[in-house]
């Protein structure tokens, strides 16, 4: 992942306006999401939001929790500077973003504490070790207790949704490190990191959030 990868991050057209990019999927989906995670994230949390993309999640969140201070990130230059634009309608609940690859070693460093990870539409349009350096890094820097939450399309063995198959072989087609993710795989990937899968709930459009809660003495 760099600032300007060889492959576009976004699978779809984004209006612009200005720094300002508007999702067609985060208008379908973020009151959702933000619904779905005020019901779960703890008052006054510090969150951080893994690849937040154009930063509508965000602001959709910190609109329904005002409570919240969110900290988003991208490794991309240009998703940075939308989110931050954005931002300049959230009363301060948005921090700058950060530029964060989680497929390197050191991500977390600027960090600083959280008291949960938030990361929507990433591990499929990314290779596997970027979803490895998800949990490793989200394990150093939650306690336990404390969750990161994953938003997105999963296969289910039977129970996949059609359109999670052919969008898992469209993926592929693009990138063979791409695809639709198995949720057997994300659940082993999270206990391997320290992390036990507590909540799968289902989402529009076959998609899911799975909670994921930092082990103790781990």
């Amino acid at each position: 992942m760099t600032d300007q990868p060889a492959k576009p991050i976004a699978l779809e057209d984004r209006d612009v306006a200005g720094a300002r990019l508007s999702s067609p999927s985060a208008a379908r989906n973020r009151e959702a999401i933000a619904e779905c995670l005020a019901e779960r994230l703890p008052h006054g949390a510090r969150v951080l939001e893994i690849a937040s993309g154009t930063g509508e999640h965000a602001l959709a969140c910190v609109s329904r929790r005002p409570d919240l201070s969110w900290i988003p990130s991208d490794p991309d230059a240009v998703s940075r500077a939308s989110t931050d634009d954005w931002a300049r309608e959230a009363g301060g609940r948005m921090n700058p973003a950060l530029a964060l690859d989680v497929s390197t070693a050191d991500w977390i460093e600027p960090v600083g504490p959280v008291d949960a990870v938030f990361c929507a539409n990433m591990i499929h349009i990314a290779p596997w070790p970027a979803a490895e350096g998800l949990f490793s890094g989200a394990a150093r820097l939650l306690d336990a207790g404390q969750r990161l939450h994953l938003y997105g399309p999963f296969l289910e063995g039977a129970r996949s949704a059609p359109s999670n198959i052919e969008f898992d072989q469209s993926l592929r087609g693009r990138d063979p490190a791409w695809g639709v993710r198995a949720i057997d795989a994300v659940d082993a990937l999270a206990a391997r990191s320290g992390f036990d899968r507590t909540e799968r709930v289902q989402m529009p459009a076959n998609n899911l959030l799975l909670s994921f809660e930092r082990r103790a003495g781990q």
